[in-house]
């Protein structure tokens, strides 16, 4: 059958029960706790534990939702105090706790004076029973107007404390074992967390506050993405003065020692506050996440090593603990959808802690092996040499083969951030297309993670430029190879990865179709004078394209709003109307701009959706969306699935 039009067993529902992901887990008295995504329930985060027995029990059911919106991507939402859970919850971002014997919820913060208008998150144990998180306040009537506080809040309520203000950005401060010290992380504009970092001490006082913070690490050109207390009194931190994110102990006199010099990332960009690439296993050893695997440092002999028997997960999350002589963690692989796993150190052993009885209801099997692709790792070279990675997911169904001749569709899947990075795992968001008969090719360009400073730094001042011509370095190889058809190449993305499919669509002529998910179309108005993103990322361009007013002629020219009549072909547009990072005005604006210039094309929007779609009913309009807007452009059937409407 022509490639595109094969039957399937992966439906779009499928896909979206796959996003119910675990996420921010932890280690509690012995037991494992974690988040999980229920995109049937709206998309909102519950809080689960597993018992000793292998059941599921969930710590907060509906219509509680733990996420928080610090820095907009979140910061860690939960955590155990006593017999409670204390969470921030999504709808009005005030912080509850929850008793776990009686179930009652009750609010520990204040109502904001407007709608979300005080957030908190990175919630961190304290003295006693007391919280420690940031607080962020919104203070003006820009998305970029924001304060932040390190405060202690009471889970029996009253007014949060105010401990410190060092910088714009400050994760939550972490108590020494001693009760004596905190030290947390901050940074100003314009750096982004990944360009440069300072790692804080304080003392506290007699009366639970802190006493004047002092630098430990960090600074100028170096990026300290984790860190957390040893007992006796030193720090253990990732930070990357020599290009690469390693394991260093830092004492409280500002010593640091590389505990395994390594050209290896150990660490990765903190999108999110509370992130954790490292967890220490005891007698001079470290678990540690080497590029998305796992890894055990040895101080004595200063190497890092790959655990043998978790081999076959090529990503863990880095959001995991030490766990009965091991770690456990969320990971996945390309045969393994992620899950909660234990890495039994001693006896090199791998197991899943998700419970096959008791299961929350999204879970579900995944579909049979023979159609679900195995990402075959490459290394492609741009014509200036540079080395790009890639993953290839190639058509893959047992029942269909292409006719004679006749080469696949393929789609180049641009990771957004832009330091985001794609893994070798499976993703049914990927077999939606490739048991249809179109290929997926994973591309991480110049400005990736996982890859040391220099090849993160390729990015500086060139994003709209590097990012593009890497990814027509890997499409036209793929034709080149006789791997691709020529003819029907798409480039598909969100968020950043959203700007460069529109940028590649309006500078290259590679391809023939364009999906933009949530996408940043005008810079300058983005970040610039028209202040339209939020505040994390209001300088991120600083770095990405240059300073303003200086660079202001390059944000024009870099914006795909400003090209929207050399459209190559093309484009599905895909925005949530909620989203406060890359918000619905600019593609409102570029579609608006394509009516009646004859430029096929569809827009798509979403209530209730923020950055990125967590609703089923959402991640199935989008994927059969998508699939009628290839088979129109390309020229094949897509059964089962409504006609997408194009406008001109």
């Amino acid at each position: 059958m022509p490639y595109g039009s094969w039957d399937s067993p992966i439906s779009a529902a499928d896909v979206a029960t796959a996003g119910g992901s675990a996420q921010w887990l932890d280690v509690i008295d012995g037991e494992v706790w974690w988040a999980e995504g229920r995109p049937d329930e709206g998309g909102r985060l519950a809080v689960v534990r597993a018992s000793a027995e292998g059941r599921v029990e969930e710590l907060l059911p509906q219509p509680w939702n733990a996420r928080n919106r610090l820095h907009e991507y979140g910061g860690v939402p939960w955590i155990a105090v006593g017999g409670s859970l204390v969470f921030t919850h999504w709808d009005d971002q005030r912080v509850y706790v929850r008793d776990l014997d009686t179930g009652q919820v009750t609010p520990i913060t204040g109502e904001p004076e407007s709608p979300q208008g005080v957030r908190y998150g990175d919630l961190r144990h304290g003295p006693g029973d007391q919280v420690w998180a940031v607080r962020e306040s919104s203070i003006g009537v820009r998305r970029a107007d924001v304060r932040r506080d390190l405060v202690s809040l009471s889970p029996f309520g009253g007014e949060p404390r105010v401990l410190a203000a060092s910088h714009h950005f400050m994760t939550a401060p972490q108590l020494s074992p001693d009760g004596t010290h905190a030290a947390w992380l901050g940074w100003e504009h314009p750096s982004m967390p990944w360009d440069e970092t300072e790692l804080c001490v304080a003392e506290l006082t007699g009366d639970g506050g802190f006493g004047p913070h002092r630098v430990l690490a960090g600074g100028p050109g170096v990026s300290v993405c984790q860190v957390q207390w040893e007992a006796g009194g030193t720090l253990l931190a990732l930070l990357d003065p020599d290009g690469w994110w390693n394991l260093h102990r830092i004492g409280l006199d500002g010593t640091v020692t590389n505990l395994a010099p390594v050209t290896e990332e150990l660490g990765g960009a903190m999108w999110r506050v509370g992130a954790r690439w490292f967890s220490p296993l005891g007698d001079g050893k470290h678990a540690v996440l080497n590029s998305g695997r796992l890894a055990v440092l040895d101080e004595a002999t200063a190497t890092v090593t790959a655990v043998p028997s978790a081999s076959h997960l090529t990503a863990w999350s880095p959001t995991m603990a030490s766990y009965r002589g091991g770690i456990v963690g969320i990971a996945a692989g390309p045969r393994q959808e992620g899950a909660v796993m234990y890495a039994d150190i001693a006896t090199g052993t791998t197991t899943e802690i998700t419970p096959r009885e008791g299961e929350p209801p999204s879970a579900k099997a995944l579909p049979p092996l023979d159609y679900l692709p195995e990402p075959q790792e490459r290394v492609f070279t741009t014509k200036d040499g540079e080395p790009v990675p890639a993953y290839l997911y190639p058509p893959t169904n047992p029942e269909h083969a292409g006719p004679d001749g006749e080469l696949p569709p393929y789609l180049v899947h641009v990771h957004g951030g832009p330091t985001g990075r794609n893994f070798p795992v499976l993703d049914l968001d990927f077999s939606f297309f490739t048991s249809r008969g179109i290929g997926v090719v994973a591309v991480n360009y110049g400005g990736s993670t996982g890859y040391g400073r220099r090849f993160r730094e390729r990015l500086r001042e060139q994003w709209g430029v590097v990012d593009v011509t890497d990814c027509v370095a890997v499409a036209e190889a793929l034709v080149a190879e006789g791997i691709a058809d020529p003819a029907r190449l798409a480039i598909r993305g969100g968020s950043a990865g959203g700007y460069t499919s529109a940028a590649s669509m309006t500078t290259v002529r590679t391809y023939r179709a364009g999906t933009v998910k949530y996408p940043i179309l005008d810079l300058y108005r983005w970040t610039g004078s028209g202040g339209e993103t939020h505040d994390f990322e209001s300088r991120y361009l600083d770095g990405l394209v240059g300073p303003l007013p200086e660079a202001e002629q390059r944000y024009r020219e870099r914006s795909p709003m400003n090209h929207a009549g050399t459209l190559a072909g093309p484009v599905l547009f895909l925005q949530g109307l909620e989203d406060e990072i890359c918000p619905p005005e600019q593609a409102d604006r570029f579609v608006a701009g394509l009516r009646g210039k004859d430029i096929p094309h569809a827009y798509l929007t979403f209530d209730g959706e923020q950055h990125g779609f967590r609703k089923a009913e959402t991640i199935v309009a989008v994927l059969e969306a998508e699939l009628s807007f290839y088979g129109q452009v390309f020229g094949f059937d897509t059964p089962g699935v409504a006609a997408l409407d194009l406008q001109r």
